[in-house]
């Protein structure tokens, strides 16, 4: 049973949903994360609901020289960590990202960088103990580059094939490693844009994590659905996908 909880993130939408639900487990969860008062406020808020225990750190994720740094802080603090779910992120805005090399660099340090260096270095720790399950929320858009959003994709994509790496290397010290590919989810980063059919709430989202975690499965697609989705997608020749506006 995961006891010891890290979520690195954890103002965004789906965080505050997972993190919810391991609360209402009684877990003990390390909170991380750019906004102090809204880290108090969850405090509170998983308090309530159940959680054994809940420390946070005000953290950004681009400061790379402080990672080591915190994971030490964030293992002083619970011991030990029996799950790392990294949930940070950012929309790029294609447009001017295609045009300005400083802008996608900056999108790149968030949605993939970053990633891979706290991937590092609780790696490196995790495997000491030789147990527990790091998770990532990466993206569907890492399955296959769109003429709309391929900054994003290609920055999910890398992290979803270091992954697959690090899968590998952590096996032998029994650590599972789970790539989370959730399609479109109605949060503030994506207020702006026309919901339909295919859009799920981050509480959906966050079942599915919790679940597929618990199942331990290697990529969790959320909601289910976007696997066959992005089968299809993928299938489709190249001569024809880049002729596709979407």
């Amino acid at each position: 049973m995961l006891k010891n909880i890290l979520v690195v993130g954890a103002n965004s939408a789906i965080a505050k949903s997972v993190s919810r639900l391991y609360a209402e487990e009684h877990c003990r969860l390390y909170l991380l994360a750019r906004n102090e008062e809204e880290l108090a406020l969850q405090k509170q808020d998983l308090l309530i609901r159940g959680a054994s225990e809940v420390d946070y750190s005000v953290f950004d994720v681009n400061n790379f020289s402080l990672h080591d740094a915190i994971v030490d802080q964030v293992l002083d603090s619970l011991g030990s960590i029996d799950l790392a779910i990294l949930c940070h992120g950012s929309l790029p805005d294609q447009a001017l990202c295609a045009e300005n090399f400083d802008a996608a660099l900056k999108e790149f340090n968030t949605n993939a960088l970053s990633v891979i260096s706290l991937l590092t270095s609780l790696a490196n720790h995790m495997s000491i103990q030789r147990c527990g399950c790091i998770a990532v929320i990466t993206s569907v858009a890492g399955d296959r580059g769109r003429q709309s959003n391929y900054i994003y994709g290609a920055a999910k994509g890398m992290v979803s094939l270091y992954l697959q790496g690090l899968r590998g290397r952590l096996h032998p010290s029994g650590i599972h490693v789970v790539d989370i590919r959730p399609g479109f989810v109605d949060t503030p980063m994506t207020h702006t844009f026309k919901k339909g059919a295919l859009w799920a709430s981050p509480e959906q989202v966050a079942e599915c994590i919790v679940n597929g975690i618990r199942k331990k499965k290697h990529t969790i697609y959320a909601p289910w659905f976007w696997r066959v989705i992005m089968m299809i997608v993928c299938s489709v020749p190249e001569v024809i996908f880049k002729r596709l506006k979407f």
